[in-house]
């Protein structure tokens, strides 16, 4: 007996992309022709919706400003085998998004990154230098298994999409995508993929200082939920050891004169070793607090059918 084919749903974030959409809209027909494909607007001022339609994408609208609030939106709405994730500025390359699915499928993947590549025109050297930034911090605390942190071009699963939390409300909701896979150790691939400059007349929405900064802050936040251990534990020796730089001068004069000079200066080192120490405490307790929560969401994976039980067994379940 054949397996059915997968459902497959292209999702698309769109804000006042009407220059863009209509082409992004017929190149995934044409490359996923068994697609559906759903265009989410988010509070667009120009024809975008509209040019959507046209198109032939099913348009829906979401009305809390930012692509993390739209990706919430998509998730909890469509029900698919198989998410496409893509933006609606035409410079990802729909002709990959075939390998990305069949990857995912050949090797029950939960995640296809699309890493990007391109010229100077279409990928800026402060966003491409930004993002090896955080990527590498990304990988220096949770693994280095993605080499674009910040892509907007993915294939997920149906398991990562109903499991995962989607907090964020803007640009920093690619950043959650690689922790969540990550954290629950997922099994993920990346295909290289072409970055193309945006069409006339489309504006890019991302801001290099304040984006950067809002990812930086997210990173640092899941670094705090993820890892309370090692984030405290690292507090808590810079205050010990601040509070033991201050004390030393102290503790030397006493010994020499048998008098204690700088009595405020004793009572704040005290307060920086009791300091340390409780947020060494703080991060025992999160951490129990953590794995609790990590298993919650590992629960909340597995409560999802997987490929097997989708009737697609595919190579990785040979016969």
């Amino acid at each position: 007996m054949t397996a059915p084919e997968p459902r497959i749903a292209v999702l698309i974030p769109c804000f006042n992309e009407q220059a863009a959409i209509g082409k992004v809209v017929a190149d995934f027909r044409v490359a996923l022709p068994e697609a559906v494909i759903h265009v989410y607007d988010n509070n667009s001022t120009d024809g975008t919706a509209a040019a959507a339609r046209a198109a032939g994408a099913l348009v829906r609208h979401e009305v809390l400003q930012g692509k993390g609030h739209v990706v919430r939106r998509m998730f909890a709405d469509i029900e698919a085998d198989i998410y496409v994730l893509v933006d609606g500025d035409d410079t990802y390359e729909a002709a990959a998004a075939p390998r990305m699915v069949r990857l995912l499928r050949e090797q029950g993947l939960d995640m296809v990154n699309g890493a990007r590549s391109g010229g100077e025109a279409a990928y800026r050297p402060g966003h491409r230098f930004g993002n090896r930034v955080l990527t590498g911090l990304v990988a220096a605390v949770f693994g280095n298994r993605v080499r674009d942190l910040l892509s907007g071009y993915r294939v997920f699963s149906r398991r990562f999409v109903k499991s995962f939390p989607a907090l964020a409300g803007g640009f920093e909701t690619e950043t959650e995508f690689t922790v969540h896979a990550l954290e629950l150790g997922m099994p993920i691939g990346e295909v290289p993929t072409a970055y193309k400059e945006r069409a006339p007349g489309s504006a890019s929405k991302l801001n290099t200082i304040r984006d950067g900064v809002r990812i930086l802050r997210t990173i640092l936040v899941l670094v705090k939920e993820e890892r309370p251990l090692p984030f405290f534990g690292v507090a808590a020796l810079v205050l010990l050891l601040a509070g033991l730089g201050l004390f030393a001068p102290v503790l030397l004069t006493y010994l020499e004169t048998g008098l204690v000079p700088r009595l405020p200066t004793a009572v704040l080192s005290l307060g920086l070793v009791v300091l340390s120490f409780l947020s060494l405490a703080c991060g025992l307790i999160l951490d129990t607090v953590t794995r609790g929560r990590k298993e919650a969401k590992r629960i909340a994976y597995l409560a999802v059918p997987g490929p097997l039980a989708l009737g697609d067994p595919g190579p990785m379940f040979p016969r």
